[in-house]
Order: C-alpha cells, then structure tokens, then sequence
C-alpha cells in the first residue's frame, strides 16, 4: 500500500510490554513460563504499528524515558514509524502480561510510569502542534504518568483542532470526562470505562448504544465501545451498530483494543461506511487477540472481515448530552 495518509499518535505514558506465557497460572503458586517476549507498547505506539505495517505514514509522540529508549528506537525503525517522542530523564515503565492459555485470560501487573514535570508536558503540548496535520488524524490513547494533569488531552486536542486536524480519544478516568468537552470526532471507551463515566451499569447492547449517545455532542459524530468477546456498539447521531467478531483462538487479550482503534483510522482514512468501518475494526481487534506481540498480518485481518456479524440495534434517537466540563 502506498502511504497516501498520514496519522500522528500520542502516548503520554508509553510502556514495555513484557509477555510471559504461564499455562496454568495461579496466583500463590510456583509457575512456569513456557515463553517469554519483550515488546515496545503503550497504546498510542500498537496503533502505530499496526498502521505503519499498512503503509500509512505514521509518526508517533509522547514521553519516553531516556534511560531504556533502545527497545522503542528499534521497534519504530522496524515498523517505520517517524519516532517524534520527547525524551525525558528516567526509565519507561514495564507493564508484565501474564498469558494463561488454558483459560484464555490476561493478569497485568503494571510498574510506575515517568516522573514527569511540568516543563516536560508543556514541550510536549508544543511538539504536537509542530506536528499537527490538517485534515489529518490524529489519535490520543492510554493513561497520563502520575502527577500529569488530568486535562492534559484536553489541551491537546484544542491544539490539534486549532490546526485543522481530526482526533480520536481513547483513554479512560478524568483525563476521558476533560477530553469529551474538547469535542474529539472520535471516542473509543471500553464498555466498564463508558459505565464509569457516566455512574451506571450497562446490562445488554441496547444500553450501550442508549449510553453511548450522551457522548455525542457537537464535533463528536462517532462513539465506539469495545465489549470483548461480545463485540463492539458503533454509535453516530443517525445509526446504532452491533458488530460481533468471529471465534478465534484467543491467545493474549493485549493491545485487541488498539488493534481496534488502528481499524476505525484506516477506515476513516477510506472513507468508508459506518458498517464497513465496523467491520473492519472489529476483525482487527479478534486478530490481534488471535497472535502474540505488535502489528498486523493484513490478508489474516481481511480474512475475518468476512466473517463479523453486523446488526442493527435501533434507530439513533436525538443526541443528549453528559456534562464533560473540565474540572
């Protein structure tokens, strides 16, 4: 594919992912791992990965501590990702995923991420300006280092506005309520951050896209919740989708949902319809559970397109909105 678009991703607190595979796991006991990998992560960068091995020109930000950097350097050489990231004193955090593949599920146990200061968020606010795309995407995903203002997306995204870009916001907690009144075109909360954020419990798909409407407000024309297993609802002001992935083997539950948000990018990028981006971002999602570490194998992907179940859940009704004012 050539690289007719261009997409500039945003990790605040990028991580190594360290993956052991530990059939059997169980917590208090000796385990053993069968397989171990080290991956350069954070959700902003398994975007860009994926998009990089579709040849979209893709550049990638964020805060990266200077003390481990090689692994990140190396990693964005081999996927062709144009490596903006700021590097600040420190070492980048290590979040271990625990793969136990008898049942299928995924234990994180997470380390502290940078110690960032002011100075280093301010440059950063000014990095993505430079890098601002018109009329390109934009995309801001995971949590912010401890200490970081909560409304540091938010400032983002008025900045990338500003410049004529588009944004999709995918990150949970205060700093997803400051970045809704921002106005992102995109939101992609998972189905426990969306009832977090608005104080209820979601019990079937039907509620989800209720739920997910409030959201939609102004600039904000798309709200995508990832439910696992169960699919995802894709929600605009005229259409409510419920797009349910294949059975695959699942093999690590890591990275599925940036997988997913790699997909809604290059399907608006295609200007596709709202079914197709369903469709595409959902199989990118089910294939990304089916494999171990970054990336994406395209004719794999493209084979499960065929087979995600598309329905319509009801007609959109009139938006209404949640307070998101800043705090």
């Amino acid at each position: 594919m050539s690289q007719q678009h261009q997409v500039l991703t945003v990790t605040a607190n990028p991580a190594i992912d360290q993956t052991l595979l530990v059939p059997g796991f169980a917590a208090g006991k000796v385990n053993r791992v069968l397989e171990s990998r080290m991956d350069a992560g954070g959700k902003g960068v398994n975007v860009a990965t994926i998009l990089g091995d579709l040849g979209m020109a893709a550049t990638v930000t964020g805060l990266l501590g200077s003390y481990n950097a090689a692994i990140f350097e190396q990693h964005f050489a081999a996927h062709n990702l144009a490596d903006r990231f700021l590097r600040i004193a420190g070492a980048t955090r290590i979040g271990i995923k625990v793969v136990n593949p008898d049942d299928s599920e995924t234990t994180d146990i997470n380390f502290p991420g940078l110690d960032a200061q002011e100075e280093d968020t301010t440059e950063l606010l000014r990095r993505v300006a430079d890098l601002t795309i018109p009329d390109g995407w934009h995309v801001l995903s995971g949590s912010l280092p401890a200490g970081v203002d909560s409304g540091l997306y938010e400032e983002m995204i008025h900045v990338i506005r500003g410049g004529g870009g588009f944004v999709l916001l995918d990150t949970s907690g205060a700093p997803l309520h400051r970045g809704l009144a921002a106005q992102p075109e995109i939101v992609k909360p998972n189905l426990t951050e969306l009832e977090e954020l608005l104080g209820t419990q979601l019990r079937s798909p039907e509620d989800t896209a209720k739920a997910a409407m409030q959201l939609l407000q102004g600039s904000t024309r798309l709200v995508v919740v990832s439910m696992g297993g169960e699919g995802a609802v894709f929600v605009t002001g005229k259409t409510a989708l419920l797009a349910r992935p294949p059975k695959v083997d699942v093999l690590s539950t890591v990275g599925a949902g940036d997988a997913m948000v790699a997909g809604l990018i290059w399907a608006e990028c295609r200007n596709v319809s709202l079914e197709e981006s369903a469709r595409i971002a959902t199989a990118f999602g089910a294939h990304a559970v089916a494999r171990h570490g970054a990336g994406i194998d395209v004719e794999a992907a493209q084979a499960l397109m065929k087979e995600v179940e598309i329905a319509t859940l009801q007609p959109a009704t009139a938006r209404t909105c949640v307070a998101v004012e800043g705090d």
